[in-house]
């Protein structure tokens, strides 16, 4: 498939933009435009979770990964989004660049990364955000700033200066999507909104209304 040229951040989404074959070459094109444009954390994203009541919760995390599969962020399995996940394996995105005009939402069922995925981005990752991520036991009540401190002083003494392995309740999550929407931000609010959803192997696109 040859790839859009999707245009400027004032530009409209393009006629054929709803025939591409598949809207991932489309979203690498915007996250790439965004990473240029953006001054920080280009890949933060909301991320929608509901409990096992259907109940809706909402939080800003980082996209760390996506492909063909789908979206990767990486949390404590005992937090509350965790704990979400595990009795409701569905989530939604969005991520806004303001500076750009746009957005693109993202929605389907869940599944967990590999182990190897998971120790992977662990690996990847500052020592002592490793060293915080043991040490924190993520959405649970603290008494104070303090308490939070010396258990994270503890895990380094404890470690010292080997290896920081990954904790077993801390991995990846990859949201499947089943649609992927476009929108440009357009004058007078006349947007512009393109959804593609999942048909069979394959990907159907089709123009919104704003």
């Amino acid at each position: 498939m040859n790839e859009l040229t999707i245009g400027g951040p004032d530009a409209s989404i393009p006629e054929d933009f709803t025939r591409a074959e598949n809207p991932v070459t489309l979203f690498k094109a915007w996250m790439k435009e965004a990473e240029a444009a953006e001054p920080e954390d280009p890949n933060a994203m909301s991320l929608a979770t509901a409990d096992a009541d259907g109940l809706p919760d909402v939080r800003v995390v980082l996209l760390k990964a996506f492909d063909e599969r789908g979206f990767v962020f990486y949390t404590n399995t005992q937090s509350t989004k965790g704990e979400e996940l595990a009795a409701n394996p569905q989530a939604a995105l969005v991520l806004y660049w303001k500076s750009l005009r746009r957005q693109i939402r993202a929605r389907g069922p869940v599944e967990r990364v590999t182990d190897a995925e998971a120790d992977a981005y662990f690996a990847s990752r500052h020592r002592e955000s490793r060293i915080g991520a043991i040490a924190s036991q993520q959405s649970r009540p603290v008494p104070d700033r303090q308490t939070l401190m010396d258990e994270v002083a503890a895990v380094t003494e404890r470690v010292g200066e080997g290896p920081v392995p990954r904790p077993p309740h801390w991995t990846g999550f990859r949201i499947l999507p089943t649609t992927i929407e476009f929108w440009q931000n357009g004058d007078f609010r006349l947007h512009d909104r393109v959804r593609f959803v999942r048909d069979g192997e394959g990907w159907r696109g089709t123009r919104l209304y704003p």
